[in-house]
């Protein structure tokens, strides 16, 4: 998976560069990381985490916490060197392109071409 990456994509690498996570603990952390702008559904969450495992940038960690939750498996997943590596990338393009946003803005408005 090359940059740019999806915001979903980039929404989960992000959430799991924290540390290990279960489903629907990736999904507040999604929520609380973005000021609630973003939203995954338990369809786009766990879509965009099968893809990841497949792309071999996320797999699936020993439970590190309650194996069942209201009688239903919890799966935990964590960030792989390939995944933290793509997360890495994405991150400086983003960076790099907020760099010049700044330099826009502070052009005087005549100036830009």
């Amino acid at each position: 998976m090359a940059t740019p990456l999806t915001p979903a994509v980039f929404h989960v690498l992000l959430a799991l560069s924290a540390g290990d996570r279960h489903g629907y603990g990736i999904m507040k952390d999604v929520h609380a990381q973005s000021d609630g702008q973003v939203t995954l559904g338990p369809g786009t969450l766990y879509g965009t985490v099968q893809r990841l495992i497949e792309a071999g940038m996320v797999a699936e960690a020993p439970r590190s916490g309650p194996r069942t939750v209201d009688g239903r498996a919890r799966r935990y997943y964590r960030i792989t060197s390939k995944g933290r590596a793509a997360l890495d990338a994405d991150v400086s393009r983003l960076e790099q392109l907020m760099r010049v946003v700044r330099t826009l803005r502070e052009a005087p408005r005549g100036s830009r071409g």
